[in-house]
């Protein structure tokens, strides 16, 4: 037997719904539109309804006896390498971990198959009443299971506009010199949301007012932004914060600017001048 353990925990900061007259907290009810009773969970069961408005009852035992090869077991189609699954598939995750005797041998074999051949496993398995496509890995000696959309669920690019606008090479360039600076490791990143959350949430209920942040930086009109020094500076901006020496790099000329130069100087020697 496997148990599928979930690999990832929220930290978000819930809510609950409350009256705004006198804080009280607001409950839902399940309640028969047929009889009125308010019922308990034991009283549920799940149905589908028909394109006639029938609701035909499915039980967790009619769910458990469908005729698949994946309702009780993950099966595995095919080992691919990793860079060949889009990340745009990827779901939830799941550590996958043995809890009878019997299936240790099975899940070593195949944890040391996959780590050899450097190959991800796409398996099929069925969870919550469907059935999945998932993607197995190894972490830490630890098979993973990645919940993965089927092909058909992932929506064409094509109906994404895609903008028409011009860049030049040096632009490119400071974009790559920032990617270069800003290379590093995500380990150490925080949800700063949530803690600002929590510094707001604490002082409330400390009967206090929570510090105040300072103003962002106006916005500046798409008109008169210079994406150059906005890389440039950006660079810069990331060198200094890891006490890197900064690098100016040259900009290049404004070719408008240049040209309304070289006019002026132009027409002021071709000009003649006055004499008495």
């Amino acid at each position: 037997m496997i148990k599928v353990v979930p690999a990832t925990e929220s930290h978000d900061i819930s809510f609950r719904q409350i009256h705004t007259a006198d804080g009280g907290r607001i409950r839902y009810r399940k309640v028969c539109e047929l009889d009125g009773h308010v019922l308990r969970q034991d009283e549920i069961t799940r149905g589908y309804e028909t394109s006639t408005g029938t609701l035909i009852p499915v039980t967790d035992q009619d769910l458990d006896n469908l005729p698949l090869p994946t309702a009780k077991a993950i099966d595995i189609v095919a080992f691919v390498p990793a860079a060949s699954i889009d990340p745009i598939q990827i779901g939830a995750s799941y550590y996958l971990a043995v809890t009878e005797a019997v299936a240790a041998k099975p899940y070593e074999l195949l944890r040391q198959a996959l780590e050899r051949s450097s190959k991800v496993a796409v398996a099929k398995y069925s969870m919550r009443d469907r059935e999945r496509l998932g993607l197995l890995r190894v972490k830490d000696d630890v098979i993973m299971l990645h919940a993965l959309r089927w092909p058909d669920e992932i929506r064409s690019t094509s109906q994404v506009p895609v903008p028409d606008v011009a860049v030049t090479d040096e632009e490119v360039q400071a974009a790559v010199r920032l990617a270069e600076t800003l290379t590093g490791d995500i380990g150490e990143l925080r949800d700063e949301y949530r803690d600002a959350l929590e510094e707001v949430i604490a002082a409330k209920a400390a009967g206090t007012r929570p510090a105040p942040i300072g103003e962002a930086p106006p916005i500046a009109s798409a008109e008169v932004v210079d994406l150059m020094a906005m890389l440039e500076q950006s660079v810069q901006d990331a060198k200094a914060t890891r006490g890197e020496p900064a690098t100016v790099h040259p900009m290049p000329a404004n070719k408008k600017a240049s040209a309304k130069k070289a006019a002026k100087k132009t027409t002021a020697k071709s000009k003649p001048r006055r004499t008495a």
